[in-house]
Parts: structure tokens; C-alpha cells; sequence
């Protein structure tokens, strides 16, 4: 006799995809559109708290993207993955692979750089770096929903 089994719960992950140029109107066109893509879903209303926590890390990692990990005649691509009352994941991947990202402090307490991933990190439920195949890496943030 086989014991019963539970449920299967569907759950339906809802994805956006874009390639943007690695140039500064690329990250906040990414930005733009991550805000536009989470009021499609119902997810968040614009000046939220969670579109404004979403509008900060996609910020963040898309300026990496296009500072740190731009390769000439590459661009960087933004995806965000919606599951329903689980999370919300935002990836940002670049084809730089040498060059990959470490929480670290400022090196000056009044530099204009070096605060980008301490803001993802305490905005974030979790983030990691991941290899991103067949070249570069991807910059992964996770909000717990």
C-alpha cells in the first residue's frame, strides 16, 4: 500500500526578459521598465514600497552592469522572475566574466562610489553572483513576497 500523497500546488512564475544597451540611458531604461513591468503584474504600484526597494536594486545593478561589467558592442540584460506570494527575482547580467562583484565598505566615508551593493545587500532578502553561461556572470537579488 503506497502512503497518500500531498498535493501538487501549481504555482505560475511570471518572467520579463530585455537586453539594454551597457550605457547610462540603458540602466535607467532597465530601471524604467522594471517599475512599468511590476504595475503590469499587480505586483507593486508605482512610489510603493516594494517598487521603490525593486527601482533601488535594479538601479544599483544595472549602473554595475554598465560601469564594471561592460564589454564594448555588449550588452547587459535584465529579468525579473515573479512568483506569486513566494519572491521576486531580479538578475542582471553582464559579459564580463573577470570581474565580479564583492560586498565590500567604501574605501573613503565620502567617495561617490563603492555603497551599491551595500544598498542591494540590505535591501534584498539574499543576493549571489552566478556564472552566467556561455560567457559572464549574472547578479542575482531576491525579495521574499
Amino acid at each position: 500500500m503506497t502512503p497518500p500523497q500531498a498535493p501538487q500546488v501549481s504555482v505560475t512564475v511570471r518572467v520579463f526578459t530585455q537586453r539594454f544597451s551597457s550605457t547610462p540611458r540603458g540602466a535607467r531604461l532597465a530601471r524604467r521598465l522594471a517599475l512599468h513591468q511590476l504595475e503590469r503584474w499587480g505586483l507593486a504600484p508605482y512610489g510603493s514600497e516594494l517598487a521603490d526597494t525593486v527601482a533601488q536594486i535594479v538601479a544599483e545593478l544595472a549602473a554595475n552592469a554598465v560601469t564594471h561589467g561592460r564589454v564594448p558592442g555588449r550588452d547587459f540584460e535584465l529579468t525579473l522572475a515573479y512568483e506569486p506570494g513566494v519572491r521576486l527575482r531580479i538578475d542582471v547580467a553582464d559579459t564580463r566574466t573577470e570581474r565580479r562583484p564583492a560586498l565590500v565598505p567604501p574605501t573613503a566615508p565620502l567617495s561617490g562610489t563603492g555603497r551599491g551593493l551595500l544598498l542591494v545587500n540590505a535591501l534584498a532578502s539574499r543576493w549571489d553572483v552566478v556564472d552566467r553561461l556561455p560567457v559572464g556572470k549574472t547578479v542575482r537579488a531576491e525579495i521574499d513576497l
